[in-house]
């Protein structure tokens, strides 16, 4: 897949995931290779960006499998950012395909 149709839609794809449900940054990561490749590194710079800007909140967790983890919750700004975004990717891959087809 093209580096920079993903580049795109990365923030998208993070903030829909949150939409449904807190998760930590590898389940996250690990969600969202199953349909696109993307390295942890990338999405961890899109959830810093994305706590930077008060989209997303953090907290810890205790696991039954080590060490605490850090899981990501939308706030209502990123809720209402995520719907606007989703809108705009909408009407972006109807234009486009107006276009190529």
């Amino acid at each position: 897949m093209n580096a920079q149709f993903k580049k795109g839609a990365l923030e998208l794809c993070v903030l829909s995931k949150l939409v449904r449900d807190d998760r930590y940054g590898y389940e996250l990561t690990d969600e969202i290779s199953k349909k696109m490749e993307i390295s942890t590194g990338t999405l961890y710079l899109v959830l810093k960006r994305l706590k930077d800007d008060d989209l997303v909140e953090t907290y810890l967790r205790e696991s039954e499998s080590g060490p605490a983890r850090k899981y990501y919750h939308l706030t209502d700004e990123g809720r209402k950012y995520q719907q606007e975004l989703k809108e705009e990717w909408r009407e972006f891959v109807s234009a486009v395909a107006d276009i190529v087809e």
